[in-house]
């Protein structure tokens, strides 16, 4: 029986994981499971919004999931969920990208203010800005990659904003 030699491929995956930055993916995985659980876990709210309150949070929670949504049509066969970007794919600057540098990520984050808004869930919404921290932190991790990846996304930074178009 000869020997069984090792795929490259298989040598290199948990450094690969780690080089890719999936110590962040698992962060937002995390991140995102406490955004969904606390308003519930918290909150006074119903599933069928009754109140004028959650009917304005599943609006909120609605348009977060259209912008994450979008964002995540418009990288196309550049998405990948590590914030170093796949050699293979440019960076994209056409559709959600036009108007702001993360959309996916200020989808999540709207959404997650909607379902705390929804649940009327105090310690939901005192959550939101931690998890806007960190998708900032992330954000920029993964800017400095696409900086080495294409020099002119300097210029593509100081015309787009990164989460909110022509605020911030």
């Amino acid at each position: 029986m000869p020997p069984q030699t090792k795929n490259p491929e298989q040598e290199k995956s948990p450094a690969s994981f780690v080089q890719r930055g999936g110590v962040w993916v698992l962060a937002q995985a995390l991140m995102m499971c406490l955004a969904l659980i606390i308003p519930l876990w918290d909150g006074t709210g119903e599933l069928i919004p009754g109140r004028p309150l959650a009917f304005l949070g599943a609006g909120i929670t609605a348009l977060g999931l259209w912008l994450t949504l979008w964002g995540t049509l418009s990288l196309g066969r550049a998405l990948t969920p590590y914030p170093v970007p796949r050699d293979d794919a440019g960076v994209q600057r056409q559709r959600a990208y036009r108007f702001m540098r993360h959309p996916m990520y200020a989808g999540v984050l709207l959404g997650s203010l909607g379902w705390a808004i929804w649940w009327v869930s105090l310690l939901g919404l005192l959550f939101v800005p931690a998890f806007a921290l960190f998708f900032d932190r992330k954000a920029s991790y993964e800017e400095v990659w696409l900086r080495k990846k294409d020099k002119t996304y300097v210029d593509y930074e100081r015309k787009v904003k990164k989460f909110i178009p022509g605020v911030y």
